[in-house]
């Protein structure tokens, strides 16, 4: 093949990546050793997955990061493209939540028997929502004003004050998790505590994982957005970060008001 040949398309043919099947080999070592953990053996394949994924995901993100910021392979049609595919995974992860609702609303608009006939279930002494959820609940939503503060200087232009506006941001997500793990440290139920335990620690426990995933997504931002990677109307990574935080933000309001507030009284 011609080594000169340039392609007539907007679309983004990407290389060949060994990263997708090594992903999806530390992700079913992850499973399994997490499995494994679970029935009583020892953690070692779990975290041999969880750090082969880890790795992976570098260099994988190392890739796309060079394709779109060095050989500008992210065409105007290929923005729009992931945009859509992000949208379409927030869409997913709405419905992964609302399915924690379902379950949780299921049990508490009509409790058995077997919990007391009673929401939260006999002998279950529920967290205080005007303690350290209500102060999550306006870390969190600090952080999505500062994370606004930091897109609105970065598309005016103002470099300097868009990457500190993001480290505030980075660092309240950071004390949103410490927060909550204050809380599940000093609750005086488990996850095996009746369908309440199951259904709060599960789905505030997603919503932290998210938390944490989305702080690291935002970290990866500020480095690139240090390293001026980002131009006024070009950020499509910075815009899905920022897409997501505020998804996270959303999903804790509707846990705070349904599980902490409404469910816990």
């Amino acid at each position: 093949m011609n080594s000169t040949f340039s392609h007539q398309h907007p679309f983004h043919m990407v290389d060949r990546s060994p990263w997708p099947l090594g992903a999806a080999i530390g992700a079913m070592v992850t499973t399994t050793g997490l499995v494994s953990w679970f029935q009583g053996d020892n953690i070692f394949t779990a975290a041999l997955g969880l750090i082969t994924v880890t790795i992976i995901l570098a260099f994988w993100w190392r890739d796309v990061i060079r394709e779109a910021t060095f050989l500008g392979m992210h065409t105007t049609f290929v923005v729009r493209g992931l945009k859509i595919g992000f949208i379409l995974f927030i869409v997913s992860e709405i419905m992964f939540f609302f399915s924690f609702f379902w379950a949780f609303f299921h049990s508490a608009l009509s409790p058995t028997s077997e919990i007391g006939m009673s929401w939260p279930p006999t002998g279950i002494q529920s967290i205080n929502p005007w303690g350290v959820p209500l102060l999550n609940t306006a870390v969190l939503l600090s952080s999505g004003a500062s994370l606004t503060w930091s897109h609105h200087s970065l598309r005016e232009g103002n470099g300097s004050e868009a990457w500190i506006s993001l480290l505030i941001t980075v660092l309240l997500g950071a004390w949103f998790t410490s927060l909550q793990a204050y809380e599940y440290w000093e609750a005086s139920f488990t996850i095996a505590d009746s369908v309440y335990g199951s259904v709060f620690f599960v789905a505030t426990g997603f919503h932290g994982l998210h938390v944490i995933i989305g702080t690291t997504f935002l970290c990866i931002c500020l480095l690139r957005l240090i390293q001026s990677h980002y131009s006024l109307n070009h950020h499509v990574g910075y815009e899905c970060a920022i897409w997501y935080w505020h998804f996270v933000d959303v999903v804790w309001i509707f846990l705070f008001i349904c599980i902490y507030w409404w469910g816990g009284t």
